[in-house]
């Protein structure tokens, strides 16, 4: 049974759009404006779920009769969240610290259905080991591929993946911010099939 209902992204990036493209010919993009701090003492799985479903609760409020998807991640190293570069220095640093290291990326994904109770809500995480990089290495890759609005500034679509020694995750696009593979199942839930 396929929803005639409309499909919303609660989201303004680009690399989301994107992905959802890939299985979805017909939706809209809102941005929800939250604040996207972290409360004290909370867990990164905790606060990339959190947002994901703020994201999806905010944009619903104007698409009462709508499914909508609600997705964040973060990039955490040793424990600290590493946020978006936006600079050219601080990704070059980004990129240093995570040299010979293993980086966990949480992508977490909310669908909403307009009008029902509840929420479908998941996190997917993906370790990424970064091999030993040089600091000229890094400081071409930053020039040539200008990672600045990404989490653990690195495009893995990208010259990003040669970045790294090795990456694992039950479902792959969730690294670049957006997992079709558990959207696609959650958008099976609410009558919309993708195929």
């Amino acid at each position: 049974m396929t929803t005639t209902k409309n499909i919303v992204l609660a989201s303004s990036s680009p690399y989301r759009k994107e992905l959802l493209n890939r299985i979805l010919d017909d939706f809209i993009c809102e941005s929800p404006d939250i604040d996207e701090t972290p409360f004290p003492d909370e867990e990164p799985v905790e606060h990339v779920a959190r947002l994901a479903e703020q994201k999806a609760m905010t944009v619903g409020i104007n698409h009462p009769e709508s499914i909508i998807i609600g997705s964040d991640q973060i990039c955490v190293l040793e424990g600290k969240i590493l946020g978006k570069p936006h600079t050219a220095d601080k990704a070059i640093e980004q990129l240093q610290a995570c040299s010979g290291k293993t980086v966990n990326f949480y992508t977490s994904l909310c669908v909403l259905e307009g009008g029902k109770e509840g929420q479908d809500l998941s996190v997917v995480i993906t370790e990424v080991k970064f091999r030993e990089l040089d600091k000229g290495e890094i400081e071409r890759y930053v020039k040539r591929e200008q990672p600045l609005d990404c989490a653990g500034s690195f495009k893995c679509e990208g010259l990003g993946i040669a970045l790294f020694e090795s990456l694992s995750s039950k479902d792959p696009t969730a690294l670049i911010g957006l997992p079709l593979i558990t959207l696609s199942e959650s958008l099976r839930k609410v009558g919309v099939q993708v195929i």
